[in-house]
C-alpha cells in the first residue's frame, strides 16, 4: 500500500494540495494527515477528487523522518506533518519513497510512503 502524507496551513486550498501530491509523484492508495486536519474542507474535497480515503493519524509525536521543519516540530513534535502521516497511516514496516515536497504557493505539503506486504523483505 502506499499512502500519501499531507501537511497544509489551514487557508490551504484543494490546488495546493493537489499540487503538493502531483509533486509527489507515485499513485496513493489513501492520503494520510493529522487527525485534526482529516475533516479540513480542502482534503474532504481533494478525496472526493481521487476517491481515496482519508486515514486520520491520532498522533505524529516522535514519528523520525527525513526532512525536518523546526516550525513543525515545534507545533507537532516531529519534524514533517507530511511525512509522520504516510509513515504511520503505511504502518509499522513502512518506508518513506518520496520525501516531502511543497507546492508552489508554499501551502501543502506531501510524501509517500509505502509498507511491505505481509511477508515480504526490503
Amino acid at each position: 500500500m502506499i499512502v500519501a502524507g499531507l501537511g497544509f496551513r489551514s487557508k490551504a486550498s484543494t490546488a495546493s494540495l493537489r499540487d503538493a501530491l502531483t509533486r509527489a509523484g507515485g499513485n496513493p492508495d489513501a492520503l494520510a494527515t493529522a487527525a485534526e486536519k482529516a475533516a479540513a474542507p480542502a482534503l474532504q474535497a481533494l478525496s472526493r477528487e481521487t476517491n481515496l480515503p482519508i486515514i486520520a493519524v491520532a498522533d505524529l509525536t516522535g514519528q523520525p523522518t527525513a526532512t525536518n521543519s523546526p516550525r513543525v516540530a515545534a507545533l507537532k513534535g516531529t519534524g514533517s506533518v507530511a511525512e509522520a502521516a504516510a509513515l504511520a497511516a503505511a504502518g509499522p514496516d513502512a518506508r518513506l519513497i518520496a520525501p516531502r515536497v511543497i507546492s508552489a504557493d508554499r501551502m501543502a505539503t506531501a510524501a509517500l510512503a509505502t509498507s511491505l506486504p505481509a511477508g515480504a523483505t526490503a
